[in-house]
């Protein structure tokens, strides 16, 4: 739904505008803005990718939703059905102790709270398709029934004011409270709860009933920001190995060098090669070659997890990388040494050839993604001339004399680039590559003129699932290729909830 027209549209069309009485124009005014204020959090966290959307996204919904109902509080909760927990994502208003914005372990048994275990699928009224599910109220009052608020005809689910409800209430300073439901794909996904002072009035049924439209229109909001946030994630990751993709490296190199250049930040990458893949290929077929680089991926993701700032990402074809920002170039040399050590282990592979590059080590200024990428290139060819079994590092043979130093920039004959283009990478193998065998070192480094980066009608570069892909113009090469399929990435490994998942049905951002 968008703009006025649609949320009319919404509201006038439900059952509920009957129940709104006076001041219809206003409540249809704060479901606008709770839209609005959804929809700027989305488009916040697009511009801030370090920012977790969800989190943004019920934020700024239980803060208009508790301004639409006169609230003094508001919380948003998701149901953990596999634990049996009311888990709240966000609290706001006026926090009682021990309450926090964005809580780490604030959880309720759902036996506690049995209404919105199971108001699905024939305890709503909206279960045939006739309105959004019903909210309910409940009051401070010890003992006392809903009937004896002003809501007669909205009865708590049990036909009295559940004793953990009304107990919170009380030992939280609070009065009374509405709770709708959020309803994700004909299931009960959460609930919104929103609280008023003792001394205001008690919700009555025309609140209840605005309180459900409301946590419709914010079930509406969810739902899209999981689907954004599943495209964003199929962007920015492989699909073969889970592991990130090259646009994804490229956005958090960027991000790193900007660091590096106001505080001195040290950036490393690692660039590696799975050497044998073309072997397995032939003999065992694709599945098999696929296998190997799957194994090498988790190898690669093992010694990633073990330095902060970490990006375990497979570049194309054979090709992965280790791009790490915050640990020291020796950090990043060890976890490369490891890579390498694992990677000679893996059934039917025969190792990797790897080169190492950081700002921590004497390679001179690095302005830029390219000279870095250039840079760690260089030093993953001669590891693979060499045969070498451990890294090759740049800068640690001479400085700026360095072989491998010299290589990287004689590559670059004009001014440097602000981020690599996208024919940037392979020039130290290209053509001069023998599949899977050393490079003829006495063969020239520098690429030839049409592999050279000339724009995006002159390369061969990865599209968005970091596949190696012919020329492409218009909206397919600006956005890259995005395919389907693969876990939803919950919030328990990178979101402000790590130890809950967000969602409760199961996928397919």
């Amino acid at each position: 739904m968008e703009g006025r027209a649609g949320l009319e549209k919404f509201v006038r069309n439900g059952p509920s505008l009957a129940l709104m009485g006076e001041g219809a124009d206003i409540r249809l005014r704060a479901v606008a803005e709770l839209t609005q204020a959804m929809a700027a959090a989305q488009r916040f966290c697009e511009a801030h990718p370090r920012h977790s959307a969800h989190r943004e996204v019920v934020h700024a919904a239980a803060v208009r939703a508790c301004a639409a109902l006169n609230g003094s509080f508001a919380s948003l909760s998701v149901l953990d059905r596999a634990r049996g927990l009311l888990d709240v994502l966000v609290n706001v208003g006026q926090l009682a102790p021990g309450e926090s914005v964005f809580p780490d372990d604030e959880s309720y048994p759902v036996h506690d709270f049995p209404q919105i275990a199971g108001p699905l699928p024939e305890g709503w009224p909206g279960a045939d398709g006739g309105g959004p599910p019903a909210a309910w109220i409940e009051t401070a009052a010890p003992g006392g029934p809903a009937a004896a608020s002003p809501a007669s005809d909205v009865p708590s689910r049990n036909g009295r004011s559940p004793s953990a409800r009304a107990a919170a209430l009380r030992r939280r300073g609070r009065g009374s409270c509405v709770v709708a439901p959020i309803v994700l794909r004909g299931r009960a996904w959460g609930e919104l709860y929103v609280a008023r002072d003792p001394g205001a009035p008690v919700f009555d049924r025309v609140d209840a009933h605005f309180a459900a439209v409301l946590a419709e229109v914010i079930s509406a909001g969810i739902a899209q920001n999981e689907q954004l946030e599943e495209v964003r994630r199929l962007a920015f990751t492989d699909e073969l190995t889970g592991l990130a993709n090259r646009r994804a490296v490229e956005g958090t190199l960027d991000d790193g060098l900007e660091r590096h250049r106001a505080d001195g930040t040290v950036v490393s990458l690692a660039v590696c090669d799975v050497n044998g893949l073309k072997r397995v290929n032939d003999e065992r077929g694709h599945a098999a070659g696929d296998r190997l680089l799957e194994r090498f991926g988790m190898v690669l993701s093992l010694a990633g997890a073990q330095l902060p700032g970490a990006l375990a990402a497979r570049l194309g074809g054979d090709e992965f990388c280790l791009l790490t920002v915050g640990p020291s170039a020796d950090q990043a040399v060890r976890a490369a040494e490891e890579v390498c050590r694992r990677a000679l282990a893996l059934r039917d592979g025969d190792g990797v050839s790897c080169g190492v590059a950081s700002t921590g080590d004497q390679i001179g200024p690095v302005r830029s993604a390219a000279r870095l990428f250039r840079l760690a290139d260089a030093a993953q060819y001669r590891a693979k001339a060499a045969r070498a079994l451990a890294p090759v590092v740049a800068g640690r043979e001479g400085g700026p004399e360095d072989p491998v130093v010299r290589l990287a920039d004689a590559s670059q004959t004009e001014g440097e680039p602000p981020s690599p283009p996208p024919g940037e990478r392979r020039h130290f193998r290209g053509h001069t590559a023998k599949p899977d065998g050393p490079v003829p070192p006495e063969e020239s480094a520098q690429p030839r003129q049409s592999e050279r980066s000339e724009g995006p009608e002159h390369s061969e570069r990865p599209d968005g699932t970091g596949e190696l892909s012919g020329p492409a113009s218009g909206p397919e090469a600006a956005a890259g290729s995005i395919r389907t399929g693969g876990p939803y990435p919950s919030e328990d490994a990178t979101g402000p909830h790590r130890r809950r998942s967000t969602r409760v049905a199961s996928p397919d951002l």
